[in-house]
């Protein structure tokens, strides 16, 4: 406990979910230490100064929904609501680049799919009897793969859904577990087109997200302290009563509770019979220094390609590509050469590849299949004092930032509970 006999948390990792909790636990009045290993905060979701492109950039390109309501919840807390942008209505269009054809996926506002009805927003090729996939995916179907639930072929497929959901489990989406899949179709185009606007941050990730949750927790009387790696944990009769971070031992005292928020491999190298997802896939990331066109698109679904998504910030054009684990033995002069081609292609630009950097996550995400899917723990544990934070845990979504979000709520809740009824 604090000298004033008040319990504390201690927050272990200032990723999202670390973020999060600390967040809401400083709402709540309770007092939190938040460590974090690295000198900065955000894990994945960090941005920095690169020296090529001489501009502030993303470790990611990270797309929100309108209707990510952790997400909503987040950014009001600290303060940041109005660090989201994008268009005004949930328009997504698509080039593909063998056809050399466009055309833009418009729902209409409501949960109500009236557009499945008009040839005109819907993807070409598609008739209106295709869509019901998207019912399908919704239902429950624990352990099975999307391709034992849905025609993993047709214009459907291969224009939209295959994009979509990549980009969402960050798998050969063949391979996806479907329970996942319909999770993403029902937080998003189940709920109509006003919750699937799409919103990048603004003017970057930690400006939106990271930045202001620091600001925030220190103006609630947070301690914060980066650059402290946590060693080791000590556990003794089901509680934790340790935490060994490389500037000494701190005591968990009597009441003190403890929100493990890092990575899997980390989580499970601190604590025995933890399970947790031990396979894991890239993300490819490539940003190029050069203006978008006038009126380009906040990002572009491209069909037929090595990237799924082109993104246009006000001062370069960025690319993803999931599920890259093919691409991480290329090197980047060649990566570059070969997206930028895409992206030329797709905005109708010429010349040569501009200053790029390539990005290159190795353990982006958990292999969203069924067995990785379930080996994610529940935030409880079986020591009574410490929960578990983090995309990778068992939030019913897959590793994305509104899952993140949520599991560093929840994990929030339970030790505020925990910590009511210990006192």
């Amino acid at each position: 406990m604090t000298s004033s006999g008040t319990s504390r948390v201690h927050v272990i990792g200032a990723g999202l979910a670390g973020l999060s909790a600390a967040v809401t636990l400083a709402d709540r009045g309770i007092p939190v230490t938040l460590s974090e290993a690295a000198r900065q905060a955000g894990g994945r979701c960090r941005s920095y100064h690169d020296s090529v492109l001489d501009m502030v950039i993303d470790n990611g390109n990270h797309l929100v929904l309108a209707g990510n309501e952790a997400v909503t919840r987040y950014l009001h807390a600290i303060g940041a609501g109005d660090r989201l942008s994008g268009p005004e209505r949930a328009e997504f269009p698509f080039f593909d680049l063998g056809a050399r054809t466009r055309w833009t996926l418009r729902p209409n506002d409501g949960p109500i799919p009236w557009w499945v009805l008009d040839s005109r927003r819907r993807v070409p090729g598609t008739r209106i009897g295709d869509y019901l996939a998207f019912v399908r995916l919704m239902r429950r179907h624990p352990g099975r793969r999307i391709d034992e639930v849905i025609d993993c072929h047709g214009p459907l497929w291969n224009r939209f859904l295959k994009q979509l959901l990549v980009s969402a489990l960050n798998t050969a989406p063949e391979d996806g577990a479907a329970d996942l899949a319909g999770a993403v179709v029902r937080e998003t185009l189940a709920k109509g087109g006003r919750a699937t606007r799409p919103l990048v941050a603004t003017p970057s990730l930690a400006a939106a997200f990271v930045d202001p949750a620091l600001s925030h927790l220190q103006g609630r009387g947070a301690e914060i302290r980066l650059g402290r790696p946590l060693r080791s944990v000590t556990l003794a009769e089901g509680s934790v009563s340790a935490l060994h971070f490389d500037d000494g031992a701190q005591r968990v005292e009597a009441g003190d509770r403890v929100i493990l928020a890092v990575p899997p491999w980390a989580a499970q190298s601190f604590l025995p019979d933890v399970k947790a997802p031990s396979v894991f896939n890239a993300i490819v990331n490539a940003h190029f220094r050069v203006t978008p066109p006038a009126r380009a698109p906040l990002v572009v679904g491209v069909i037929g390609g090595t990237a799924e998504w082109v993104f246009a910030f006000h001062d370069r054009l960025s690319v993803t590509v999931s599920a890259a684990d093919r691409l991480l033995d290329t090197e980047n002069d060649r990566l570059a050469a070969l997206l930028w081609a895409e992206v030329a292609a797709v905005h109708d630009l010429s010349g040569p590849v501009p200053a790029a950097r390539i990005v290159k996550e190795k353990r982006a995400t958990f292999a969203a299949t069924p067995a990785q899917d379930a080996c994610r723990p529940a935030a409880q544990t079986r020591w009574r004092n410490l929960f578990l934070a983090g995309d990778w845990t068992d939030t019913g979504l897959p590793a994305t930032i509104e899952g993140a979000l949520r599991s560093g709520e929840v994990a929030a809740r339970l030790a505020a509970r925990a910590s009511s009824e210990s006192a």
